[in-house]
């Protein structure tokens, strides 16, 4: 048994996202699992839509019928989980959980956490998630409060400056 808390990807009945996630909420809350279930997440994006002309910026699924969530892993959890209204199952073989690898994580922006990020203007850099991925620069401002870095990359020929977080940039050993 893992003492460790992991992310596991719970797969639901499509638009029951929100109504699993609430339920498991209520779950943690009514048997005073938190030191069990630490978080339940449903990664979203947001997107321009036009409509009638208009532009209006909406929230969407990143990945529809999939929710997350960090655990620590136990068939007594696996049962309540997977009897939750909505939850057709953990991902994995035989609907037992997997948990997610540490790049994963990163790539779905399930944690925002940056150790100790050493990154400092004029270091070489490479975009390993989002938009520009395989995107290589060199960084010209840093925020740390923020997390986030301006790095110069070359796009269609031209130096343009564009701001991503420290959990998207890794930085290139000369």
């Amino acid at each position: 048994m893992e003492e460790k808390p992991c992310w596991y990807i719970l797969h639901t009945y499509s638009g029951y996202e929100m109504m699993v996630k609430d339920s498991l909420l209520r779950l943690i809350e009514n048997n005073n699992l938190k030191d069990q279930i630490f978080d339940v997440k449903i990664p979203m994006e947001q997107t321009i839509e036009e409509k009638n002309g208009k532009r209006k910026v909406v929230e969407r699924k990143l990945l529809p019928s999939y929710v997350f969530i960090k655990m620590i892993y136990s068939n007594q959890l696996w049962y309540w989980i997977t009897n939750t209204r909505g939850v057709t199952g953990f991902v994995g073989p035989q609907g037992r959980p997997i948990p997610m690898k540490e790049n994963e994580i990163r790539k779905m922006r399930l944690e925002e956490v940056v150790t100790d990020a050493d990154f400092k203007v004029g270091d070489k850099v490479k975009i390993d998630a989002g938009p520009l991925e395989n995107f290589d620069g060199v960084i010209t401002e840093i925020n740390d409060l923020a997390q986030k870095a301006k790095v110069n990359v070359q796009m269609f020929g031209r130096s343009t400056d564009v701001e991503v977080g420290y959990i998207q940039i890794k930085k290139i050993e000369a």
